[in-house]
């Protein structure tokens, strides 16, 4: 009987957060002052965000401890499964064998608590009484809104319109947690009303929403704004989970040789990837994919220079895959990953060749969340099955060769707030 679960004790929870920066090729390009563009130094930060999140988005030390509040919120749903996908391989008859961390027990279905719950705590210790922040398709805003009810501050999501009209009980969850979702762009703030006056029929964009986040944030001296991908800071805190997929596979006598994620911003794809890039360096021979749509393909597409996180520039520019900041994607379902840049971090790996990138269509996509769902019994939200789809085309290339490969994707959350989704994929409506 081949095994089905690996699941940690909750002794087994990692207690540090590892910090990919310190093992990177070379250190990371500096961060610019989106005005003057000169190199940023810490108090260029200090308006939006905390001396501890500053600290960690700085710093290149391998290990940082995780702090006990955080902990006694992570013990709530962590460690979470690593799953071997036996009836998706039977389906697909093929030798591989096909594992997946499944990012979906957590409170807010999916990864971002991992981070929203120390940026909360870090704010809170720094006196802070609200957060404001983007969200794409609503996993984010979600998680923030609950992280933010844990530790008794105000939450203010700035949700993308498309999202925000697609998935309207993404908007009661997060109202359900004491947040307040806005549609983005919204007349709330300068950038919103700008947007609105151009573009009155703009689905709006993660960057358009980033801008009304950080605008409110840094006018209010209460007020911090937390972002839910691409900061290095973001991708520190998601690191529990490769180390979790690390430690499981060990435990089955297995290491990877093929790792996929889904990527928008590349907080759960950096999470999923982080322990096994330095496996990468030391010369384990292991293929680590970062999977996109094609309408919105920053890695494989974009280019690699200085750009800023959002639409006004605002943020300070950082060097990465982008396909400028003042792109706007079409209103795809998978509302997480219509980001027109992508981490420092990863872009660094990507362009160090350390990490390869491919991009699929939604239709394709879908079908395979199809297939994964009547198979494994877990509908993935739409963003994940970029993951799963490009996991599937390896498992069928490993049929054809015969290969006994062993592929770990993430299935980063659920989708059972994404069902209209669904219901335009079943009934053909996907363009």
């Amino acid at each position: 009987m081949s095994l089905r679960r690996v699941v940690l004790d909750e002794r087994e929870i990692p207690q540090v957060w590892y910090n990919l920066q310190a093992d990177l090729p070379e250190p990371l390009p500096t961060m610019l002052h989106p005005v003057t563009r000169n190199p940023l130094v810490p108090d260029d930060l200090a308006a939006i965000f905390p001396p501890g999140l500053i600290e960690q988005e700085l710093s290149r030390e391998r290990f940082i401890d995780i702090p006990g509040e955080v902990m006694d919120i992570y013990r709530s749903w962590r460690p979470t499964p690593l799953i071997r996908a036996l009836k998706l391989e039977q389906l697909l008859e093929t030798p591989a064998h096909i594992y997946y961390k499944y990012e979906g027990p957590s409170p807010a279905g999916s990864h971002k608590l991992n981070s929203s719950a120390p940026q909360a705590y870090y704010n809170k210790q720094a006196g802070i009484k609200r957060l404001t922040t983007e969200t794409g398709a609503g996993q984010w805003g979600s998680a923030l809104s609950i992280a933010c009810q844990f530790f008794g501050l105000e939450c203010t999501v700035f949700m993308v319109r498309v999202s925000y009209d697609q998935k309207p009980y993404r908007r009661t969850f997060i109202e359900t947690y004491g947040g307040r979702a806005v549609s983005s762009p919204s007349q709330e703030t300068e950038a919103g009303r700008k947007v609105l006056a151009e573009q009155p029929d703009t689905p709006g964009t993660m960057g358009i929403a980033i801008s009304e986040a950080v605008e409110v944030a840094a006018q209010n001296p209460d007020t911090n704004y937390a972002l839910g991908s691409v900061l290095n800071h973001v991708l520190l805190h998601q690191s529990v989970v490769g180390q979790e997929a690390k430690n499981q596979l060990e435990k089955v006598g297995c290491f990877p040789d093929v790792i996929i994620g889904c990527h928008g911003g590349g907080s759960n794809f950096g999470g999923l990837i982080a322990p096994f890039i330095r496996d990468k360096i030391e010369g384990k021979a292991v293929r680590i994919i970062a999977v996109e749509p094609t309408s919105c393909p920053t890695l494989t597409k974009g280019k690699y220079d200085y750009d800023y996180c959002d639409t006004f520039g605002l943020t300070p520019l950082i060097k990465m895959y982008s396909m400028g900041h003042t792109h706007t994607p079409p209103g795809i379902h998978a509302g997480g990953l219509r980001y027109h840049g992508a981490s420092p971090i990863i872009s660094s790996l990507l362009h160090h060749g350390l990490i390869e990138a491919q991009a699929y269509h939604q239709t394709d996509i879908f079908g395979s969340a199809i297939s994964f769902a009547r198979t494994e019994g877990i509908l993935p939200a739409p963003e994940s099955a970029h993951a799963i789809h490009a996991a599937v085309e390896e498992a069928l290339k490993a049929r054809e060769t015969g290969e006994e490969k062993t592929i770990l994707f993430g299935l980063s959350g659920h989708g059972h707030f994404d069902m209209s989704a669904y219901e335009d994929y079943l009934a053909g409506k996907l363009g």
